[in-house]
């Protein structure tokens, strides 16, 4: 497995600004990550792609543009009538190339595709779901097919892993770097496999490892603390929404001189006296 690097979203956000400040044009990595979630997934039959606003919604323009590029005639759904600048630009070329348009204010918008794309929400998500979100999500989650969430499942938090509604994907591919929402809280029940979608982002800083889920067994030895996210929640006094999990799993692991492992069903975070790790069995 080539995936290294876990990161935060503000991270992942200023990592992202560096690499264009750099030079590399922010439509040049929307094209990337498109093309990174073409490639991370067998696409087939009708697709569905449904797009917000910002670069979430601009990802799925651009996919819409190499999925016709390659034989499909994707049905692209907005939700809003906002776009980001680069967002624009691969809307106006998928409806010059062919891609058709429907309206999702229709009863089961959805049905009949095979793979429906989620593109509706990116990992600066924060709060509360409006009610037109909710239910496009609703519809998503209900329509039978195949669902990809590109970068992150709409409605999760991409730091917390927390989520009052989201979709449930069965594959999330995340872009540039995994983020460490994808690990926590209700995170493993929303995601079905997970996948990594490098891009050339030049990583601003390193903040954490990822780890193979079946060597977990290894962290757990040798006298480590180990306990899950519930009892790590009641110990330290704090909630899901707080975020610092793996802060705390860093400091406990420092101040004991020995591994301190914290687990959900599906996944864990490992603080190992020098590095955070995270590992989870959806990782394909």
């Amino acid at each position: 497995m080539n995936i290294e690097q876990v990161v935060s979203v503000e991270n992942m956000r200023r990592s992202d600004k560096m690499t264009i400040d750099s030079g590399v044009p922010s439509a040049e990595l929307m094209r990337r990550a498109a093309q990174g979630i073409f490639d991370a997934a067998a696409f087939t039959g009708k697709v569905a792609v449904v797009c917000g606003a910002g670069n979430n919604g601009g990802d799925g323009y651009a996919l819409a543009c190499i999925l016709y590029e390659h034989g499909f005639t994707p049905v692209i759904f907005r939700v809003t009538d906002r776009f980001s600048p680069d967002g624009l630009y691969y809307y106006k070329k998928a409806l010059s190339l062919g891609a058709e348009e429907r309206s999702a204010c229709v009863p089961s918008p959805f049905v009949g595709f095979d793979i429906v794309v989620d593109c509706l929400l990116g990992t600066g998500f924060r709060g509360a779901l409006d009610e037109k979100l909710c239910r496009v999500i609703e519809e998503i989650n209900t329509c039978g097919a195949f669902v990809i969430s590109a970068d992150i499942n709409s409605g999760l938090n991409g730091d917390t892993g927390t989520a009052d509604f989201a979709v449930v994907s069965d594959l999330t591919v995340s872009v540039g770097y995994l983020k460490t929402g994808m690990f926590l809280n209700d995170a493993p029940s929303l995601i079905g496999k997970l996948r990594n979608a490098e891009i050339g982002i030049q990583l601003e800083r390193e903040e954490y490892k990822l780890a193979d889920y079946s060597m977990l067994y290894m962290f757990e030895g040798y006298n480590s603390l180990s306990m899950t996210l519930a009892e790590f929640y009641e110990r330290f006094g704090c909630k899901p929404e707080d975020g610092g999990v793996a802060e705390q799993a860093a400091r406990l692991s420092a101040e004991l001189g020995k591994t301190v492992v914290i687990k959900t069903n599906r996944s864990a975070v490992i603080g190992d006296i020098k590095y955070v790790y995270f590992c989870a069995d959806y990782i394909v």
